[in-house]
């Protein structure tokens, strides 16, 4: 601040002068430089971008879910493979009826539209939201679907099939081709084992066309003629395998490895299997093993097929939740899980007659 006082004395005139506090001939003082402009604070990153931060892999792809009633935190997938794990979500009063890339899709249940884990992992700048959609009890006992599971075993490239006493195994693969077209182009849905455990407890809508492919022994020529036509069409399948005999990698992200048990493919004492002559302790160890070495629980296939009270125990006591049989018939709402029937795919057995039995 400064002040000029004049004193008017006839002539003379005297003049003070103070400058920022200080009188003539002290030195101002400086003006305090401004303050500098605060850092503003970032933007906090979302749940999904901080999926994405901590992953720091451009094939890291963050999965947000939403829907009515749907309240889930986002989580990682890969855009190398197949969505894996994604939640079936329950809600008092009502049946989870899938994940649909849209809400219009969602509201309409497009089952051609509908994603799961037989589906590649696909997003746009890493990210995307699946949008989940509900029935009523009612409408999903109405739907009435009849899931059947595939059973394949042996392939060959002879269309007049193989000798001995195995032939009925043996599908032609011209025929396995066929059927598989038909599955991948006539809008065939294709359920992971989670979901069929949980539609038949009536907590998930499975679309009336859907259908599960296994295969049985992981024979080389599962590997050879009949891996490479799953991957073609790019449909899941499982493959049952004896650990004790081999454990390969599979030979496609569309083929999912389960225990066909460790070392029970063998005659047990009574002429039947292992499975059925061992206690339960010695059933839970073997699959236990075999468990391990694949990696995964969820769902056996019994050797042979048989099976009883005391092999249910053991698998329930290795951790497994299914079982699948040799018996024929369909997967619904309420089927024993230890018991799960088949439609056997036999050689003969061409696209007219896999038509017939699914559709």
């Amino acid at each position: 601040m400064s002040a000029v006082v004049l004193v008017l004395g006839g002539a003379a005139v005297a003049v003070f002068v103070w400058l920022n506090g200080a009188s003539a001939g002290q030195e101002p003082q400086a003006n305090p430089s401004p303050s500098a402009s605060p850092t503003p604070k970032p933007t906090p990153l979302t749940p999904a971008e901080q999926l994405l931060a901590d992953a720091d892999n451009p094939l890291a792809c963050a999965v947000s879910f939403a829907g009515d009633g749907i309240a889930l935190e986002p989580m990682l997938q890969w855009q190398n493979g197949l969505y894996a794990g994604l939640p079936i979500p329950a809600q008092d009063g009502l049946v989870f009826a899938g994940w649909y890339p849209s809400v219009d899709d969602a509201a309409a249940f497009t089952a051609t539209a509908r994603i799961n884990g037989a589906d590649p992992v696909s997003c746009t700048d890493q990210q995307i939201e699946l949008h989940g959609a509900w029935k009523t009890p009612e409408e999903n006992v109405a739907e009435n679907t009849q899931v059947p599971i595939l059973m394949y075993h042996q392939f060959t490239t002879n269309p007049d099939g193989e000798s001995g006493w195995l032939r009925g195994n043996y599908a032609y693969i011209g025929d396995f081709d066929a059927q598989m077209n038909h599955i991948a182009t006539t809008g065939f849905y294709l359920p992971t084992w989670d979901e069929l455990s949980a539609f038949i407890d009536g907590r998930l809508y499975l679309p009336v066309r859907s259908v599960i492919i296994t295969d049985d022994d992981a024979d080389q020529s599962w590997f050879d003629l009949a891996a490479p036509v799953v991957e073609k069409y790019q449909l899941l399948t499982t493959s049952f395998m004896i650990t004790a005999y081999r454990t390969d990698p599979p030979p496609s992200m569309y083929v999912l490895r389960r225990s066909h048990t460790h070392d029970m493919h063998q005659a047990g004492a009574n002429g039947q299997g292992r499975i059925v002559n061992w206690s339960v302790d010695e059933i839970a160890a073997d699959l236990n093993m075999s468990g391990d070495l694949l990696g995964a629980r969820e769902v056996i296939a019994y050797p042979f097929g048989h099976y009883n009270d005391t092999a249910k125990q053991g698998v329930l006591q290795a951790g497994y939740e299914m079982a699948r049989t040799i018996e024929p018939g369909y997967v619904g709402i309420g089927t024993d899980k230890l018991a799960l029937p088949v439609v056997r795919i036999d050689y003969g057995m061409g696209l007219d007659a896999l038509i017939k039995r699914i559709g």
